[in-house]
């Protein structure tokens, strides 16, 4: 019980830092909202600093995870997802995965009207995989300005200035799979199966 308590202390730091990065949320920022020094947040998120409640709690609100998500607890029997949307940067971001490492999927919903209008291209590490539901939705990805439609898609490397936002006044629903270190979703199809002729000579 002791191993696992502290194998789930020290996994605590590196999910830190992948929620934040996930999120495009700086250190300062975090700090605004929890009330956590910088100084502090960088120690947890390196290892250097060991959690207590007192400093999780507010962390896991800032990004709108449960503690037990935030500490990688055993599960308690539940098999259902109990999935938390999270509203950063006018869009309405709902996590489709609980493990903090690897590649995360979310939903993300820009309302209609959103003021989400103006873009601000911003670099960090990993490689994003937009897919459009519903709606338009604008990409700046470095000197390109794109607009997607329903059913179109778009990958790239986020160390390239990049900003999405809906290409007009109605709302977007899109993917988005992420991977915090460069990681890419690999697609796969298996072959079709190669139809035998049947007696006559004609395909079965």
């Amino acid at each position: 019980m002791d191993d696992d308590l502290e194998h789930a202390l020290v996994s605590v730091g590196p999910r830190l830092r992948a929620l934040r990065k996930q999120r495009e949320t700086t250190l300062a920022d975090l700090s605004a909202a929890t009330g956590i020094s910088v100084s502090t947040l960088s120690r947890l998120e390196s290892g250097a600093r060991r959690p207590t409640l007192e400093l999780l709690l507010p962390l896991a609100k800032a990004h709108g995870v449960t503690l037990d998500e935030l500490v990688d607890a055993p599960p308690t029997g539940d098999p259902r997802i109990h999935l938390r949307p999270v509203a950063r940067f006018g869009m309405t971001m709902l996590p489709l995965t609980r493990r903090a490492g690897g590649i995360q999927a979310y939903k993300l919903v820009i309302p209609a009207g959103s003021a989400r209008r103006r873009p601000e291209p911003k670099t960090h590490e990993g490689y994003e995989w937009l897919y459009v539901l519903n709606g338009r939705l604008r990409l700046v990805l470095g000197e390109r300005d794109l607009v997607l439609s329903p059913g179109e898609a778009a990958e790239f490397d986020t160390r390239l200035p990049h900003w999405f936002g809906a290409a007009d006044e109605h709302a977007v629903e899109f993917l988005s799979l992420f991977g915090s270190q460069g990681e890419r979703a690999h697609l796969r199809a298996r072959p079709k199966a190669k139809r035998e002729p049947t007696p006559d000579g004609g395909p079965e």
